[in-house]
Formats: structure tokens, C-alpha cells, sequence
């Protein structure tokens, strides 16, 4: 066998992988191999004979910043007569507006300043893992969650398996990148999770298609949360699908601000429709999972009327509209009465009855404007918006009359009434308006009702 010293040091160079030029001591270049042609988009023609010089190419450093041309690596050996290890360099030529990253190498050989000496200059392009490096940090940094899993094994049971995640997926889903890494994006699904919507994602990804879909998932305590998804395939250099990203954003409260909108009057329902169109039509099943979970956080659940939380949202507006209109404001608390005292000789059960025939009663009483709710125990508020003063009165008497004439079924053999005492604060249209102040006043005469006999109603004046 042929000795290898005896190899054409020339073809190996010709063949080589990584980029090879050549200068002499004065920096001009007698020789450049076809990589690093290619690298540096440059015909043999354009590269031999020019020097370091030569204003068609700049150095920068792994900052980005311009490098000064005594530091370019052929200046930097012939200035130090050292060796040149592993710097990371980008160069920028007229050709294209981005940067291209190489690892540096270069070395001397011969005595140094004479004019048989030359230096090597190697490189090696990393352009695609800086430029990751970079996505990375953006990505890893979004407040979307971002979602990377590899592009075999996408059936069932193997599914694609995660290899990243970024900080949002950990904070939405409460999953740790050691909990998922290696698992599948299915650990995000559960019992209302829609089959049809991902029978759909599953075809894109065998078809290596980009898809964008909504999704009901849970997060690690089993919370359910809505998210809009685009899946995009990843390729390498050779074309290849070798990965796929899934960018996904959590529209779970404005999910719940649209089956909110549903209830409420006709301009309401126009934005509601509005914003619905914007909704892919296959979630409509979807939807009614999201409407129990809406209900949850704004209705009381014995009563099926509005909680504090709604409430207090539903009178701001209120109060809002009241300034604009220049309407008086009526803040009301209502107290069941002797209500313990039902409790402990009908039981707690017979309690929830009539909390709910009350509750029943208030929700056809009151006008759609009109902000109401279960405040707290056997204590319910309301704010109304009336005309005139005289109007606060016949508002309170009608209420107390109704309640008055509840028959309530408490048992198979037993039908009871009710009473209750009631206080209101009628306040004039003001830009100070406040809501807690005025259920201050409201509770102030709803106390003194209580004092004096209960089964009554006491109305205060803002006289200002």
C-alpha cells in the first residue's frame, strides 16, 4: 500500500469540508480551496491576490461588533505569532444582508516576516447553530408557549416526543421541562379535549403540514385551559422534516368573556357573534364545557343568580352609565329575617329552599340594566338606576310586597313566608360615585330597619 506521506496534500484540500486559505506574509492570498470558496460566495478569480485589506468583506466579533483589521485573523498570527484557536468570527460581504459565523483557526508556517512564510487560515461555517442560539433566546423568553418535539414515531402509542420546552409552558401548565421531556403533547389532553380537532392536528403532522387549531387542554392539577395552536414543521438543510414546533397561546379568559357576552342584551349579543365568527365553528361542543366553567366563577351556585365577583363588575358599569345619563343611583341590601332562627327550627335544608325562592323571585323582579346578587349568608344588594327620588320608594315597597307574598314549600306538608329588612341609599349622579360607599349607607338603614321591627324598609338621601 502506497505510503500516505505520498498523498496529494492539494486534493485533500480540494475535498476538504471545511474552508482553507492560504496568505503569505503580507497577508495576500496565493490559494483558497473550493469550501471556502463557497463559503465566503467568492470565485477563485476574486479571492486570489487580494489582502486583508480589501474592503469587500468585514470581520465582526461574536458581539456583532465591527472588528478592527489588525485583529483579522491573518493580521492577528502576524502580529502575535500565535496560533489562532476556535474564534468565533461572523463575516459580512456586499453579496448578502446576513451574517455569516465561522470557527476560526490559524497558524504560521515558516520563519516569520520572510517572504517564504505563509499563514493557514481554516473555517468552519456555524452559522445555523448561532443563529438557533439566538431564536433561542427570544423563544425561551416569549410569553406564548412554545412547544419543539421531534418528527418520528407521531402514532399512537409513541406519538412525537417533547424536547423542549420554553419558560411559558412551565408556567401556564404548572409541568416542569423534566416532567415532559420525553413524553407526548397528549399528557395535555383530557376527558373534554375534542377528538375531531386532534384526528385534524394528527393528519397535518403525518402529511408534515403546518396547522393551526383551538384546543381545550389541562394543566398538571387537572385545570382546564383554552389555547390557539399553530403547529409548523421544522426542516433541516436537506428538506427534511426533522422536527415540529407548536406555538400556543392561552385564550382561556377571553373564552370565558364571550359565553359571558351570550346573556347579556342585544348589542352585547352583536359583539359576542362578532368576536364568535373569529372562533373556529368545530369548537361549538367545546363551548359548552367553558360555559359550566364560566358559570362557576360568576354565579352563586345555590342560587343561579349573579355572585359578588359579578356583581360588582355589573354595578360599576352601572354606576358608569348613571354619570352619563345623569340618572339617580338606588344601592339596596336586603336581610332575610329571624333567619337563624328558621334555620334551627326547620333545618339548614329547608334554609336553601327559601334562598333559592327569593333568589328565584329577585331574577324576575329586577331589569336586565339592574345589577343584583347573593351578597353573602341570607344577605343580598342591588343597584338600580331610577328617575326620581319618589321612584326609590316604589321600587323598595313593590320588593318587600313581593317577598311578603312567597308561599314557600319547604317540605311535602309544610308551606311558609318570609320577611325581610331593607336598607337603600339613593345618591345623586357624581363622578365620586362609589360603589362601597354607597352599600356603607345602604347597610347603615338596612341596620336600622333591623332595630326597629324588621319587616321594613329604610331609604336615605344624597341631598347634595
Amino acid at each position: 500500500m502506497t505510503d500516505f506521506i505520498e498523498l496529494n496534500t492539494k486534493k485533500l484540500l480540494e475535498n476538504a469540508h471545511i474552508g482553507v486559505v492560504i496568505h503569505r506574509w503580507d497577508t495576500s492570498i496565493i490559494y483558497a480551496n473550493p469550501t471556502s470558496l463557497r463559503l465566503l460566495r467568492l470565485s477563485y478569480k476574486q479571492i486570489i491576490g487580494k489582502c486583508s485589506i480589501d474592503p469587500q468583506w468585514r470581520f465582526l466579533d461574536e458581539s456583532g461588533k465591527k472588528l478592527l483589521i489588525e485583529d483579522y485573523p491573518v493580521n492577528k498570527v502576524k502580529r502575535t505569532r500565535e496560533r489562532l484557536k476556535n474564534e468565533v468570527l461572523g463575516v459580512l460581504d456586499s453579496s448578502v444582508d446576513t451574517i455569516s459565523w465561522f470557527f476560526i483557526n490559524a497558524y504560521f508556517e515558516g520563519e516569520p516576516g520572510s517572504p517564504e512564510a505563509f499563514i493557514v487560515v481554516t473555517f468552519t461555517d456555524i452559522s445555523d447553530s448561532k443563529q438557533l442560539f439566538s431564536f433561542k433566546a427570544i423563544v425561551e423568553n416569549t410569553q406564548d408557549m412554545v412547544i419543539v418535539t421531534d418528527a418520528t414515531d407521531i402514532n399512537y402509542p409513541l406519538s412525537p416526543k417533547i424536547i423542549y420546552v420554553n419558560k411559558a409552558f412551565e408556567k401556564i401548565t404548572g409541568y416542569s421541562k423534566d416532567n415532559v421531556i420525553g413524553e407526548t403533547p397528549r399528557i395535555l389532553q383530557g376527558p373534554l379535549t375534542d377528538k375531531q380537532t386532534t384526528n385534524r392536528i394528527h393528519r397535518a403532522l403525518e402529511n408534515c403540514q403546518e396547522v393551526s387549531e383551538t384546543l381545550l387542554n389541562y394543566d398538571a392539577n387537572g385545570r382546564p385551559y383554552w389555547v390557539d395552536m399553530n403547529i409548523i414543521p421544522l426542516k433541516n438543510k436537506y428538506d427534511e422534516v426533522t422536527h415540529f414546533a407548536a406555538i400556543e397561546r392561552d385564550i382561556s379568559e377571553r373564552k370565558f368573556y364571550l359565553e359571558q357576552l351570550k346573556n347579556k342584551n342585544n348589542e352585547f349579543k352583536k359583539l359576542k357573534t362578532e368576536l364568535e365568527n373569529l372562533i373556529d365553528e368545530r369548537t361549538k361542543e367545546l363551548r359548552q364545557a367553558n360555559a359550566k366553567l364560566e358559570k362557576i366563577a360568576y354565579y352563586d351556585p345555590l342560587t343561579n343568580i349573579p355572585n359578588r365577583r359579578f356583581f360588582i363588575d355589573h354595578a360599576h358599569r352601572l354606576i358608569k352609565s348613571c354619570n352619563r345619563r345623569g340618572a339617580l343611583v338606588a344601592f339596596g341590601l336586603l336581610d332575610i329575617d329571624d333567619f337563624k332562627v328558621f334555620n334551627d327550627t326547620y333545618g339548614h335544608d329547608a334554609g336553601d329552599i327559601v334562598l333559592v325562592d327569593i333568589a328565584k323571585f329577585l331574577n324576575g323582579f329586577f331589569r336586565v340594566d339592574d345589577a343584583f346578587c347573593r351578597y353573602g349568608g341570607e344577605e343580598f344588594a342591588f343597584v338600580a338606576a331610577i328617575k326620581e327620588a319618589d321612584d326609590a320608594t316604589s321600587l323598595a315597597d313593590r320588593l318587600l310586597d313581593g317577598i311578603r307574598n312567597l308561599k314557600i314549600d319547604i317540605n311535602a306538608t309544610t308551606q311558609i313566608s318570609v320577611t325581610v329588612s331593607m336598607g337603600v341609599q339613593v345618591s345623586l349622579p357624581s363622578e365620586e360615585l362609589d360603589l362601597e360607599k354607597g352599600l356603607k349607607d345602604a347597610d347603615v338603614t338596612l341596620y336600622q330597619s333591623k332595630g326597629e321591627g324588621k319587616n321594613q324598609v329604610k331609604i336615605t338621601f344624597d341631598h347634595r
